[in-house]
C-alpha cells in the first residue's frame, strides 16, 4: 500500500523524468480546479438528479479522484507540503474544535434516526 509520502517522492519522479518539469503553481491550481470540475460533473450525474451524456459514460470515479489527488500532490510538493503531516495536523485540529461538535448536531441526528427508520 502507498503511503501520502511515497505519493509524493512517487510523483516527484515521475514529473522530473517522464513529465519533463513541474507546470507552475498557478498552472497546476488551474488544473486542479478543472479536474475536481470533472470529478463533480461525475458526481452529480451518478448521485445527483442530472443524466449521462455520452461522453460521461465511461468515466470512473476513483480515476477522477485519482486525478485530483495527483494535482493536489504536485502543488504540495512545488510549495514544500508534506501532506502526512499536514494530514496528521488537521485530525489533531479537527479532534479538538470537532470533539463534540457533530455529535450534538441535530441535523445529524435526525439523517441518523431516518437511516434507522428506514433499514
Amino acid at each position: 500500500m502507498m503511503t501520502l509520502e511515497q505519493a509524493q517522492l512517487n510523483i516527484d519522479h515521475w514529473i522530473k523524468t517522464v513529465g519533463v518539469r513541474y507546470f507552475s503553481e498557478l498552472t497546476n491550481l488551474g488544473i486542479l480546479m478543472e479536474e475536481v470540475g470533472e470529478l463533480s460533473r461525475l458526481m452529480v450525474r451518478k448521485y445527483g438528479e442530472q443524466s449521462f451524456k455520452e461522453s460521461d459514460k465511461n468515466r470512473e470515479l476513483a480515476d477522477e479522484m485519482a486525478d485530483v489527488l495527483w494535482v493536489l500532490i504536485c502543488l504540495a510538493n512545488q510549495t514544500g507540503v508534506n501532506l502526512t503531516q499536514a494530514l496528521e495536523k488537521n485530525f489533531e485540529k479537527k479532534n479538538i474544535r470537532d470533539a463534540t461538535r457533530h455529535l450534538n448536531n441535530e441535523k445529524l441526528q435526525q439523517a441518523v434516526e431516518g437511516t434507522n427508520i428506514q433499514s
